[in-house]
């Protein structure tokens, strides 16, 4: 896996991967964009009744401002994995295609175009199962809370668990059927779970975030094809 990373990593710049970077970023900004601006709206209307239902008085605004933004960043924290990664998984193909044409050409050779309505699929499920999750698991987060660090540990286990299985199938998609990446993932838990744990942990790594989905990708390719090899 580590060796994963620096290839993933020295391959960062290369011209496919930078430009799926560079527009996974900007739509992820856009919709965080979006999203703020929805939020600042809403809580500019109901920000202000109760504040001055609390006595805010004309100091509504203000506190209506905060609140969006408290909001915001919270937000930002418990949906920026979920959005990034489904983002970056419709426009994944050309990651993986990128790292299989330079390291293993056969299986390039080989693969299969991922259909753009796919990815999006693809892309949907995985915002949807992460968020869903996390959500239902929201009162065992709690409840952990009292243990100190039983909350991260849970987080980051339900998340790598996920992060694994999403990046597994951007590449196992371009190399089998559909309908059978189901047998393939009750063969590659171990695996997929370790794939999940390293990229989540970059998640939480500053500036490192920012190219995790990328770098997620990449390492996914090489960990589906050396996998296969073993």
């Amino acid at each position: 896996m580590i060796q994963g990373f620096f290839l993933a990593l020295g391959q960062l710049t290369d011209r496919p991967v930078l430009l799926v970077l560079l527009k996974s970023l900007a739509v992820t900004m856009l919709v965080f964009a979006g999203l703020g601006f929805a939020l600042w709206h809403i809580m500019g209307r109901l920000g202000g009744a109760a504040s001055e239902w609390m006595g805010f008085g004309s100091d509504a605004g203000a506190f209506a401002d905060v609140a969006t933004l408290l909001l915001f960043l919270l937000g930002w924290w418990l949906l920026f994995r979920a959005v990034a990664v489904a983002v970056v998984g419709i426009f994944a193909d050309d990651v993986v295609a990128a790292v299989e044409a330079k390291h293993y050409p056969a299986a390039h050779a080989a693969a299969r175009s991922v259909p753009l309505g796919r990815s999006i699929t693809m892309g949907v499920g995985s915002a949807a199962r992460t968020i869903g999750f996390n959500l239902l698991l929201a009162p065992l987060y709690l409840m952990l809370l009292v243990t100190g660090v039983g909350t991260a540990v849970a987080f980051f286990v339900v998340n790598a668990w996920l992060l694994g299985r999403d990046l597994g199938d951007m590449v196992a998609v371009r190399h089998m059927p559909y309908a059978q990446l189901g047998q393939w993932r009750r063969g590659t838990r171990l695996r997929r779970f370790a794939l999940g744990a390293a990229g989540t942990g970059l998640f939480v790594v500053p500036l490192l975030n920012l190219v995790a989905p990328v770098l997620g990708a990449a390492m996914a390719t090489h960990a589906f094809h050396r996998g296969r090899d073993a």
